[in-house]
């Protein structure tokens, strides 16, 4: 069937910010949505409030909102641009579940707006776990027996029904927020709540628990003909109770037979056709029982989904790109497969490999949670790997993970394994935590049985009999001597997966010597293609993975090649910024005339989209690997300083000549803290006080001169990695001691544990202030933005707001701010971009450090001036200038409009209940969105309502204030007033709010006084917004259960008076002027307030 020409124009929902359980694989599949239904000659219209994202770019749709995706947002864009139709099933349960309030709200009708890809009544019987049972055993599939409740009462009498123990399920949710296993009558009270409380309709499932089953899932696509296809089989390693994006998971489907395949298979076509999904890619799990090989369906996503990238990435199968083709009426016959050219998309997929993922965890940077593995997704990333074998791709993985692992054990950090005995070391692994394929593989070699170790973990034998092989021949290379081993020795060695690192430490050799042993027996990698067809065809697209075989799947080319390191797994201070950068850089280069390789091991990103680059090697981050690619390459330069800290730590020992743009000496320059000392004294730029300690004596020695409040912390991490304020001898004594072992920084790996501690004067009450900026080889620079901070310094950068065009400095000092940064960048030679960091306190500029690489807000930075930085740094740093890049119409000025815009950070504190939601230099946010308007007050309440912080515009406000915040806090609260909230403060605060006119309802009594405390107000949700302003350790104290409290009930939180005074303002301006919508392509023309000042 040909495309559809009865519409015209199609909306696309984005999935917002990064969050746990839908991170940036749905800005994967939104691009490639994007570029293809304009292919197609369709107009696009996108809304998306994630200024991250390469799909936000304005060269990807027609009209770009990063708006708040909101009802009355969508429902102002819809009115605006009158879409043919909506693909709601491109950006995961956010877009699905607008999707659904849309049509309840009657404004697709209202608006003659199609659903496309999936209608409403599809998406509600796949959404709506009641519909989805009764659905399923209409059509004879097996579930769980089950009930659904939509209170209290309903679910307790589901469960004395059933019986204990049982697993919760909400509806409409995703990562399994709200879901949990229940064993107890007081557990099933408490999950169950959550889980209503999760739901978006207040529903949930109560299910008998089948914990212990082991759990597949199929991706699948369905066609308007009735064609269907399985693009891919998933296996997880655990057994069902850990959450599927928690657990390592295996495609193709390693235990199943060839019958029980078939049948799931069957079933999954089957629900497919019951839930009516008519055009693209669902995810079906299903749960088996070891015992018995009963199959029971699990649950069914409507919409492409976690899973399908990391489906496409395994097959080369584009699933978002075909769903989106297949929404607009093509059939799977009818869309050519890009990578063989030859076959259609009606063809399955065929893998003559194995693919591992692997999930990436922070519990580090949370203290107090768990670690435990359950029904709710609490990964922040993941890597994935591909080997011949499943023991080369699980090593291959976990030496991915930017964890300071070098595979499955065989490295330094196995030694915390080896002071554990036998039985403490079982009981342990029948625990799910990140650790337990560590210790499995322990127990093993240790002697027990692969069914002993079955026994306790439910993890299927042969995974274990896989892992017993690794084991195995660990031992045997431990008996063998390096210069021993011959070439079959060698290449069995690294079949199973281990590195040169791995072997290194087992002989306690220098890697470099084995690598050489290894090369004169004549034991290279060899790079095989991802072709979708298992070497049936011809493939054209070079994707590749290596192995340890005869035949180099290679092809020679002429162009001149660079190389891009990518960021490796998303995790918390390392995002997706990064990878917009790399992607940048490859469009960017590939334009100028380079063969672009990117190289990689990410899954969900976009830089591993096939056809993102020239090249791509699907392989881990280490220099191992990296060099290996280089051999095979052989690129005339390679690109280290846009993909954050992970291609970083490489820079140093890669061939210097090859490292594009600035140079390793002044990376290490601005790392080094003596040689940066002494850099911003010659150039007679204030800095904090401080110095450098490797032990506590030293550092009680920096204090001893500098004074409390100090701020501690490691060189060379990103994201401030075990950075803290510590304001006594006992907290620097306990800092200290984090540090000095490997500790808890020891997940990081790398340099930074080696090297010394930070300790400088902590500039309390000073405004932070962030630079982008690029210089070139002649000296010439470019200022992206200056940035200021809404948290006081003290709040991490990553998890602070900041606005563009800076609203409190004055023309002088961001006049310094821009000098100083011109010369720090000539000091440090950077050829590239620079991100420099100042304080700001009295009108003093203080400058805090300068990063010569790509930072975090570079994408912020681009969607708010309209100036392509990571575009331009790329070419820069491939010798190109500012002059030239002008010329070219590269490299634009910055956008002339009034226009503000401000990134505010989202937290994941809703995952971990346990964790303290106090903010500190310590980044925990995992993304960010973007509130831009023509008022700063419209901008910031646009970012609080995208960060998930909708603030109130009725109901009472609480406040506590440190001293050096009343005055600001005054005026915050003053424009609250008038807008008619009520206040309640604690004693303090109100009375300098009564004796300055400010109206209070109640005085709040402090943790531990007499009277009802703000825990107990906000518990009983008698309070609507928190204005807590925390200032040393008393008062920091009680900002911490107030802030747990506000986390643990949602309710919207503001740390400091600016902050809070910038919600009274956005709050008064949302007021006042009507809600207004523009696309960010009018902003970069130029948009201009009316003289009269009213936002047109």
């Amino acid at each position: 069937m040909p495309r559809r020409a009865d519409i015209e124009s199609i909306l696309l929902i984005g999935s917002g910010p990064i969050v746990i359980g839908q991170a940036c694989e749905f800005d994967y599949s939104g691009t490639q949505a994007c570029r293809v239904l304009r292919q197609e000659g369709y107009r696009v219209i996108l809304a998306n409030s994630n200024p991250a994202t390469i799909m936000t770019d304005p060269d990807f749709a027609d009209a770009t909102y990063v708006e708040p995706l909101r009802l009355d947002v969508l429902t102002r864009i819809i009115d605006k641009e009158r879409p043919d139709a909506l693909l709601p099933t491109l950006g995961g349960q956010t877009a699905l579940n607008l999707a659904m309030e849309l049509v309840e709200a009657g404004i697709l009708d209202e608006y003659g707006v199609e659903l496309i890809g999936a209608d409403a009544e599809a998406i509600a019987t796949a959404e709506d776990r009641e519909r989805f049972k009764e659905a399923m055993l209409e059509i004879g599939l097996e579930v769980p027996a089950s009930g659904v409740a939509h209170d209290m009462d309903e679910a307790r009498r589901v469960v004395d029904d059933i019986g204990l123990p049982v697993v919760i399920r909400p509806a409409y949710i995703l990562g399994g927020r709200g879901t949990g296993i229940a064993s107890t009558p007081e557990e099933f009270e408490q999950v169950a709540a959550q889980g209503l409380e999760a739901s978006r309709i207040h529903e949930i499932l109560i299910e008998r628990s089948i914990a212990g089953w082991k759990e597949f899932e199929l991706e699948v696509m369905r066609d308007r003909a009735d064609n269907c296809v399985v693009v891919c089989s998933i296996e997880n390693v655990d057994p069902m109770g850990v959450h599927t994006g928690d657990s390592i998971t295996v495609a193709p489907a390693q235990t199943l037979t060839d019958v029980e395949y078939q049948q799931m298979r069957d079933a999954a076509f089957a629900c497919l056709r019951r839930v009516g999904v008519e055009t693209g890619g669902s995810n079906v799990q299903f749960a088996v029982d070891p015992a018995t090989g009963q199959q029971v369906v699990i649950e069914m996503n409507p919409r492409v989904s976690r899973s399908s990238a990391l489906a496409s990435k395994a097959t080369g199968f584009p699933i978002a790109k075909i769903a989106a083709r297949l929404a607009v009426g093509y059939t799977l016959d009818e869309i050519p497969n890009d990578i063989t050219e030859k076959t259609p998309a009606a063809f399955e997929p065929t893998i003559d490999y194995v693919v591992t993922k692997i999930p990436r965890w922070a519990f580090e940077k949370f203290p107090g949670a768990s670690g435990v593995l359950g029904t709710s997704m609490q990964s922040v990333g993941e890597v994935m790997a591909i080997g011949r074998t499943f023991p080369e791709s699980l090593q291959k993985g976990l030496r991915s993970l930017e964890n300071g692992r070098l595979g499955l054990n065989s490295d330094p950090a196995e030694g915390a394994l080896d002071e554990l005995d036998d039985e403490v070391l079982a009981a342990a692994t029948a625990i799910a935590t990140p650790g337990r394929i560590f210790q499995v593989e322990a127990l093993l070699r240790r002697g027990r049985t692969v069914d002993q170790v079955h026994d306790v973990t439910g993890i299927d034998p042969w995974f274990l009999d896989q892992v017993l092989a690794i084991a195995e021949e660990r031992l045997a290379i431990e008996a063998m001597e390096p210069d021993g081993l011959g070439r079959r020795d060698w290449r069995r060695a690294k079949q199973l997966g281990f590195s040169d690192a791995q072997l290194a430490y087992l002989w306690r050799v220098d890697p470099s010597s084995v690598r050489e042993l290894r090369e004169a027996a004549g034991v290279m990698p060899t790079y095989k293609t991802v072709d979708t067809c298992g070497a049936e065809f011809a493939a054209e697209t070079p994707y590749h993975y290596s192995t340890w075989e005869e035949e180099d799947e290679v092809r020679p080319s002429e162009r001149p090649k660079v190389m891009i390191l990518g960021s490796g797994p998303n995790r918390i201070g390392q995002g997706i910024e990064f990878d917009y950068c790399c992607v940048h850089a490859s469009f960017a280069l590939s334009d100028a005339g380079y063969e672009t390789i990117m190289v990689n091991c990410n899954p969900e990103t976009v830089s591993t989209d096939y056809d993102t680059s020239d090249r791509l090697y699907f392989e881990p981050l280490t220099y191992e690997d990296v060099m290996n690619v280089v051999a095979a390459e052989q690129p005339v330069a390679i690109v280290v300083s846009l993909g954050g800290q992970t291609p970083l730590k490489l820079a140093g020992l890669l061939p210097e000549a090859l490292v594009a743009g600035t140079s390793p000496q002044s990376i290490d320059l601005a790392e080094d803290r003596e040689q940066w000392n002494s850099l911003c004294r010659e150039l007679d730029i204030l800095q904090p006080p401080g110095g450098t300690a490797v032990d506590l004596e030293q550092a009680r020695a920096v204090v001893s001169d500098i004074g409390y409040p100090v701020l501690v912390r490691p060189s060379y991490v990103l994201g401030g990695r075990a950075m803290e304020i510590v304001y006594d001898d006992t907290q620097l004594q306990r800092a200290m001691s984090e540090l000095s072992g490997f500790g808890s920084l020891g997940i990081e790996g790398g340099l930074s544990a080696e090297r010394p501690v930070l300790v400088d004067r902590f500039l309390e009450d000073a405004t932070e202030v962030d630079v982008d900026a690029i210089r070139d080889a002649d000296g010439d620079l470019v200022i992206g933005a200056v940035m200021e901070h809404v948290e006081e310094a003290g709040v991490h950068s990553g998890d602070s707001a900041c606005v563009i065009p800076p609203p409190h400095l004055s023309d002088e000092v961001v006049a310094m701010i821009e000098a100083h940064t011109r010369r720090i960048a000539e000091a440090l030679e950077v050829r590239g971009l620079v991100n420099v960091q100042f304080a700001v306190k009295a009108d003093e500029v203080y400058v805090i450090e300068a990063n010569p690489r790509a930072s975090r807000t570079v994408p912020f930075v681009a969607k708010a001036t309209g100036v392509p930085l990571a575009k331009v740094a790329s070419r820069v740093m491939l010798g190109a200038t500012l002059a030239e890049l002008r010329t070219e119409g590269l490299l634009v000025d910055r956008v002339v409009g009034d226009h503000v815009a401000v990134k505010e950070a989202v937290m994941p504190f809703n995952r971990f209940p346990e964790a303290d939601p106090v903010l500190g230099p310590e980044m925990r946010s995992t993304g960010e969105v973007m509130g831009i308007d023509l008022t700063p007050g419209l901008a910031f309440y646009k970012s609080q309502v995208s960060a998930g912080s909708d603030l109130p515009e009725m109901g009472t406000v609480f406040f506590s204030l440190a001293d050096r915040d009343k005055r600001a806090g005054l005026e915050a609260a003053g424009g609250l007033t008038d807008l008619g909230l009520s206040i309640v403060a604690t004693s303090g605060t109100a009375e300098h709010l009564r004796d300055n006119g400010v109206p209070v309802a109640g005085v709040v009594a402090k943790l531990g006084e007499d009277g009802t405390d703000a825990v107990e107000m906000i518990r009983s949700g008698a309070i609507q917004l928190v204005v807590n302003s925390p200032r040393g350790r008393g008062p920091r104290a009680d900002g911490e259960h107030i802030r747990a409290a506000a986390s643990a009930e949602g309710i919207p939180l503001l740390t400091t008076a600016a902050a809070a005074l910038a919600a009274a303002r956005g709050l008064a301006d949302w007021r006042h002027f009507p809600l207004e919508v523009r696309t960010l392509q009018a902003y970069h023309r130029g948009i201009t307030r009316d003289p009269e000042g009213s936002a047109p």
